[in-house]
């Protein structure tokens, strides 16, 4: 209660303070700050945002109802130095006694400091916005033009400002719109006869719609259709400007006779000026330069080849194979011009990563009498064959105190000819470990290091043809990815290889498919003996049981803990769960206690099997952001992943003989099989004033079946963390009920909800608010806990709440991101006491991440 009334204070006293900030400071006399607009249709207030958008003033920005960078502004001097200066010789002997404590040097630092801080508030700030008569005039044309654009042609536009005694004026608008007019007739006039049957063959996609209200944007997205719809239908010298439209409004009861015209195009020859009609183009000849440069603009290319129709040329010796760059050029000889061919063939080089952006030129076909052909000259620039990168970074986590990591990576482009890349990575780190194994050991007593081998090729590579399927807009790319990686004193100390062979194309800007063919991993446990060390939750339970029921004389206890009976790790503690798990248990072992011993043992030999992961998967993804700064977006993925069913098939065929568990075991290791899916959607709104709604859902589940009754650590679903439930720590969340007892929990379904409202604060620096929901559970494995199964409808209600806020800064490169999260509602604890019961500071979960989590 105390800290309660604390808080409350705090906040009273920080708003009187805001709120008691002189606002007019910086305002002359003859000014007027302006604290408000509203804007009146046909005398009704609106709250329409894109009328409020139309004006050229806005009062002053603000944070929780208060104008927060104008006070930032106003505290700011407007001659810092001078005030600074008058302050230090304001007192005679101020200047003395400082330079005796600081130094000369230091106070004229002190100077700059001030002048610098003063500099700041003023650049964090915003100035005060002052009434301004002209640009309320502007604001009233522009409401005009507004609704003119929209089809209201006889609106009628005024303003009036209200001027208050504190020298504060609110501004009005008034807008009365009148009847809208609707397009009743599309007339066209097309003077080519091969453009205007061009538009009659698209007439239905046109953007115009009779009887539509008129909308200038409507007239603009037409003009921007037909301009593509003929520079993609072979007429190279087509222009948008050729395209005009009048409308005829007198006396039409509100309804527009539209017409379209299209003249010839207009061309010069001797100094007379003629209208020639539109024609089809076609390329005859697609000539590419390897290896062009600026320098050898003038040169005659030494080397050369042709294929399909393709012209390869090379100043140096021709490096590249035909098809490769054949495969990479999406103008076709013997085509029509299509402006898009070039936008597909300026994507395909830079998805090859082998050439820079390239040049692309056209060029009349002088050996054509028509002068209907066109040469297309490819103009290439390669980039450097070798390249290197080097990162380093310094992390911790909940296995070590403090770690060094590195990382480098060696690409090498055209390997074989073809335009394939060829990349050696290598990571490695040193940490120091929290629960050390020899205390009185070396600092750096757990490392990490990996190797990753990537190969990638332009195509794909398979025995049948895929050109039909799969042409080569798409970017088809092939990729085989080997990677190995080896743990030495972290938890069990794992070994991992890995191998990928997988396809990826683009049928268009928007979407991606990737097939992963191949998906091996084989993951080996070298310290299995760790266990109890590392998942000192689950040995706690173990170790409490133990006591309850067995003589402090126990062999399974360690005799050389003098300080309590504790079992001995690993073989007291692996005999008491083989005996309390046997034909004859411990007599005083209560079915409560058989359960949670059961539950231990399950989770420690899922957890300590070597794992051998033969997969394949299929993942969509449509992504409908145009760039970085768009805000406006959805991105939705889906993926379905098959394990284990080749290596099943195999094993029957060959009537391979199962293990004592009635599985197949290749190279003596159970080798895994289920079925994965997982859905994310991804949804932006931008709500303007750089103000977003970001929304965000996922579900997944993995099943096992077959050969397997569980889905392996690496491939299964965890809650929490700084992209996903945010007022939890990563694998703090579930499963279910359960509370996250154990060090890294885990399950095979998971469901998580994501909404989060950002703004500008000031500059650079945005905030938000979120609300996280979601948990992890396990359904249809070996996991037999209840509160950790989904085994009904009602456990949905499960689903853990956690919200907060948080903190932005954009560096532009990159965002660093601070987020608060409170346990809203909390499905662990009883059910009287869920909601938030975890609402307070001390239980925050403070996650610092780089970018936005979605």
């Amino acid at each position: 209660m105390k800290h309660l009334f604390t808080k409350i204070v705090f906040v009273v006293v920080s708003t009187i303070f805001l709120i008691s900030c002189n606002a007019i400071k910086r305002v002359s006399e003859e000014d007027s700050l302006l604290v408000k607009n509203e804007i009146f249709v046909d005398s009704i207030k609106s709250n329409d945002t894109k009328l409020y958008n139309q004006l050229y003033q806005k009062p002053n920005s603000k944070l929780a109802w208060t104008p927060f960078r104008l006070h930032l502004y106003n505290m700011a001097k407007v001659n810092p130095d001078s005030s600074y200066q008058n302050w230090l010789y304001k007192n005679p002997k101020r200047e003395q006694k400082l330079v005796n404590f600081l130094s000369k040097k230091q106070v004229n630092r002190l100077g700059v400091a001030y002048s610098g801080i003063n500099n700041w508030l003023k650049k964090a700030g915003e100035a005060p916005v002052v009434v301004d008569s002209a640009k309320a005039k502007r604001s009233v044309k522009r409401l005009q033009s507004y609704y003119w654009n929209n089809g209201w042609f006889n609106v009628k536009t005024d303003y009036s400002i209200d001027y208050k005694e504190d020298q504060r004026a609110s501004a009005s608008y008034y807008v009365r719109p009148h009847k809208p007019y609707f397009i009743d007739t599309l007339n066209t006039k097309i003077d080519s006869k091969v453009a205007d049957s061009i538009y009659k063959l698209n007439q239905d996609k046109s953007a115009i719609v009779v009887g539509k209200q008129y909308r200038t944007l409507d007239i603009e997205s037409e003009r921007e259709r037909l301009t593509s719809l003929y520079r993609n239908s072979g007429l190279y010298h087509f222009e948008k400007e050729y395209i005009k439209f009048d409308a005829d409004t007198v006396n039409t009861d509100q309804k527009i006779h539209l017409n379209l015209l299209i003249k010839d195009r207009q061309v010069t020859e001797d100094e007379e000026t003629k209208r020639v009609p539109f024609q089809v183009h076609k390329i005859s000849k697609v000539n590419v330069f390897t290896d062009y440069s600026y320098q050898n603009r003038n040169e005659t290319p030494k080397d050369s080849a042709s294929y399909n129709g393709y012209n390869i040329y090379s100043y140096d010796k021709l490096r590249y194979t035909r098809k490769a760059i054949a495969n990479s050029i999406l103008i076709t000889p013997g085509e029509i011009f299509r402006d898009k061919d070039r936008t597909l063939t300026y994507n395909q080089i830079n998805n090859l990563k082998t050439f820079k952006y390239p040049n692309i030129r056209y060029i009349v076909d002088p050996d054509d009498p028509k002068g209907t052909d066109l040469i297309a000259n490819v103009l290439l620039t390669p980039r450097k064959k070798y390249s290197t990168n080097v990162e380093f970074d310094v992390s911790t986590s909940n296995i070590q105190v403090f770690g060094i990591g590195f990382s480098g990576s060696f690409l090498i482009r055209n390997v074989f000819g073809g335009a394939e890349i060829f990349e050696i990575s290598g990571r490695g780190s040193v940490g120091s470990s929290k629960d050390p194994v020899d205390p009185n050991g070396q600092f750096f007593d757990i490392s990490e290091i990996g190797v990753d081998l990537k190969l990638s090729f332009p195509k794909i590579i398979f025995p049948l043809q895929t050109r039909r399927i799969i042409p080569k807009y798409m970017s088809p790319t092939t990729n085989l990815i080997f990677g190995i990686n080896t743990q030495q004193n972290i938890g069990l100390d794992k070994q991992n290889a890995s191998g990928i062979f997988n396809y990826e194309w683009k049928p268009n800007t928007k979407l991606t498919n990737q097939i992963d063919l191949v998906d091996i991993q084989y993951v080996r446990n070298l310290n299995t003996g760790n266990y109890f060390n590392v998942y000192s939750n689950s040995f706690s339970r173990l170790n409490n049981i133990a006591n309850d029921v067995l003589d402090s004389n126990s062999p399974f206890f360690d005799p050389e803990n003098e300080n309590e009976t504790r079992l001995s790790i690993p073989s007291g503690a692996n005999s008491f769960i083989i005996e309390s798990l046997s034909e004859t248990p411990d007599p005083d072992l209560t079915s409560e206690q058989l359960q949670e011993i059961r539950n231990i043992n399950e989770r420690k030999e899922r957890l300590t099997e070597d794992n051998l992961i033969f997969a394949s998967s299929y993942t969509y993804l449509k992504n409908n952001r145009e760039n970085l700064y768009d805000e406006d977006f959805s991105i939705f993925r889906a993926k379905i992943e098959l394990a284990g069913n080749v290596l099943n098939t195999v094993s029957n065929l060959t009537g391979l003989n199962k293990n004592s568990n009635d599985r197949f075991e290749i190279f003596g290791v159970e080798f895994s099989q289920y079925v994965k899916t997982e859905l994310d959607y991804i949804k932006h709104w931008d709500l303007g004033g750089k103000s977003v709604l970001a929304f965000r859902a996922f579900g997944g589940i993995a099943l096992p079946y077959g050969n397997a009754n569980s889905i392996p650590f690496a491939r299964s679903f965890f809650g929490g963390g700084p992209n996903d439930n945010r007022a939890w720590l990563p694998y703090d969340l579930g499963p279910g009920s359960s509370g996250g007892r154990n060090e890294f929990n885990e399950a095979n379904m998971k469901i998580a909800l994501n909404a989060e409202f950002r703004y500008n604060i000031l500059g650079s620096l945005n905030g938000a608010f979120f609300v996280d929901a979601g948990n992890i559970w396990n359904v249809l494995d070996s996991v037999e806990e209840e509160d950790a199964v989904f085994s009904r409808l009602d456990d949905i209600q499960e689903i853990a709440v956690g919200s907060g806020l948080g903190l932005r800064y954009d560096f532009d490169f990159f965002v660093v991101r601070l987020d608060l999260g409170f346990k809203t509602f909390n499905p662990a604890r009883l059910e009287d006491q869920r909601w938030f019961k975890g609402y307070n500071f001390s239980e925050g979960v403070y996650n610092v991440g780089i970018n936005y989590p979605f």
